[in-house]
């Protein structure tokens, strides 16, 4: 839970450097954030790799407790990807 809570910060923080500045609304027709936002891919992919071989390794196991915790994580992880396309 704790790294993905780090693994969360770091992709918002990378994230961020594409997101949109409202002041420049319509002044600007191109921005560079599709590039700034690859940066933080690999993080994203690193973390839905390793979070779904926890949840593998939680439904082999049949682990109640776990699944919670994964089921928490995973809404983490959406709250985050939703707050970074509001910002685009």
């Amino acid at each position: 839970m704790a790294a993905n809570a780090i693994g969360i910060a770091i992709y918002l923080r990378l994230a961020s450097n594409g997101w949109r500045i409202p002041e420049e609304h319509g002044m600007v027709p191109v921005t560079g954030e599709p590039f700034l936002w690859a940066f933080a891919l690999p993080v994203l992919g690193i973390f839905f790799l390793a979070d779904v071989a926890w949840g593998v390794t939680l439904l082999r196991r049949k682990d109640g407790k776990g699944g919670l915790w994964w089921a928490l994580v995973a809404a983490s992880w959406i709250v985050a990807l939703v707050v970074d396309f509001y910002h685009h």
